[in-house]
């Protein structure tokens, strides 16, 4: 399981059928569910009795105990009302032009006729994002620091991740560099919070810590600094990879599918002039890429009390697990489920228990309206700006990195050439031409 998660999930529910057990010796009891109407139950169902912190509990020796991705009841529902404020879809939205800058001038350092991995790219893009407007950091010195530090924490080793399920390993040997690397995080996110408290403009302020810092609890208290910086480790790390990644698997799609990646370009195009219908298809893409291509496959719940589902009757204290990755590939839900079609998602969304890669319910991920503009933006983007070689090479597996699912070579790519975004428009019709096939 911990090398082909979809995979060998995908063969218990062919073998099981749509409800089975799975017993894991670090992790217990595990039910999977790929049944909507069962998944609508336990995303609906109280949260004092699906406990989604407790189930994400392996994570705290990394994002802190007061994460709004750990607690649970009555906490979680005060601090994620605190946060929603910093991602409405208004607060978003001014937000897109830093996007498109921060994208344009990655996109403009791609090798040119030379066979490389996205992914990497997707990376230095999404990370520079957060950090410019989630976290607003702005002094050079600590930017550069950000970016250093950041990527070392988010890619850490199987044998590292040991040491954020047991923070008493960090004092070891073997696991004081991760120590070392999260003390450095500290240190600068701490800083930023200090600058942003002293921010005579801090009323004015667009960015997410901006907000976070002025919001305030149902009695007018504010978030303590170390409450703060749980809520900017968990919006870096939760909303950093994993947009990268639904933004590589984008690409690895697209090059593979010569007459929509001419579609998605006309529609970069169309979007760069304002045109709604632009924005729908490049929405529409991203919205079939995390379907066929889920960057988590799966959310968990514990159960705080017996509960019925399934037809089955669950004990406490086992783990519920909605299966994304399985109603996203179920012919019963969606027609011809292996073929990559975003004129599938024109026009609408699917049912929130159909189309689900943002977790649902009470637990769904805050930075959802944010990271579905920011794929929107970044790919018209790339789009727009370089000619991007088609290909017959196989599709990409799904490869097994911590909790998320990324292409096993990085999504490589090829670009024929630069374009000229003043002269764009008058050639969106053009093909890009060249296959390649390694």
């Amino acid at each position: 399981m911990a090398r082909f998660w979809p995979r060998f999930i995908s063969a218990c529910r062919k073998r099981y059928g749509s409800v089975f057990t799975m017993r894991i010796a670090t992790m217990g009891t595990l039910v999977y569910l790929d049944d909507p109407e069962e998944i609508k139950k336990v995303f609906a169902g109280s949260p004092s009795v699906y406990h989604a912190g407790e189930a994400n509990m392996m994570l705290g020796g990394l994002l802190g105990n007061s994460s709004v991705l750990v607690i649970d009841d009555d906490v979680h529902r005060e601090r994620r009302r605190q946060m929603l404020p910093a991602f409405h879809r208004d607060a978003v939205a001014r937000q897109t032009t830093l996007m498109a800058e921060i994208a344009a001038a990655n996109i403009a350092k791609w090798p040119i006729d030379t066979e490389f991995a996205v992914a990497p790219r997707m990376s230095e893009i999404t990370l520079e994002v957060i950090l410019r407007t989630v976290i607003g950091a702005s002094d050079p010195s600590r930017l550069a620091a950000l970016r250093d530090v950041m990527p070392k924490l988010l890619n850490v080793t199987p044998w590292a991740s040991l040491a954020i399920a047991k923070p008493s390993l960090q004092r070891l040997g073997p696991w004081r560099a991760l120590r070392r690397n999260m003390d450095e995080a500290d240190r600068l996110l701490y800083a930023e919070i200090a600058d942003r408290r002293a921010d005579p403009e801090l009323g004015s302020r667009t960015d997410a810590l901006a907000k976070l810092v002025r919001a305030g609890d149902e009695d007018g208290g504010t978030m303590t600094d170390k409450e703060l910086r749980d809520q900017l480790i968990t919006l870096l790390v939760a909303g950093h990879d994993t947009t990268a990644t639904g933004l590589s698997w984008a690409l690895e799609r697209l090059t593979r599918h010569p007459d929509l990646l001419r579609k998605a370009v006309r529609a970069a195009e169309a979007s760069a002039a304002g045109d709604p219908t632009g924005d729908e298809f490049l929405d529409a893409v991203a919205k079939e890429t995390l379907r066929i291509r889920p960057v988590v496959f799966d959310v968990g719940r514990i159960l705080k009390e017996p509960v019925e589902l399934a037809g089955y009757r669950l004990p406490a204290g086992i783990m519920v697990a909605p299966g994304i990755g399985l109603v996203h590939s179920s012919s019963v839900q969606y027609r011809d489920p292996d073929r990559f079609d975003p004129d599938r998602m024109v026009g609408g969304t699917p049912g929130p228990t159909v189309w689900l890669p943002f977790g649902g319910g009470n637990r769904r991920c805050l930075g959802a309206t944010f990271a579905m503009v920011e794929m929107r933006v970044v790919l018209r983007e790339v789009l727009r700006r370089v000619e991007l070689c088609t290909t017959t090479a196989a599709a990409e597996r799904q490869k097994v990195k911590h909790v998320i699912l990324i292409p096993h070579r990085g999504a490589r790519i090829r670009v024929r050439a630069a374009r000229d975004v003043s002269a764009a428009a008058a050639v969106a019709s053009n093909a890009p031409s060249c296959m390649h096939s390694s």
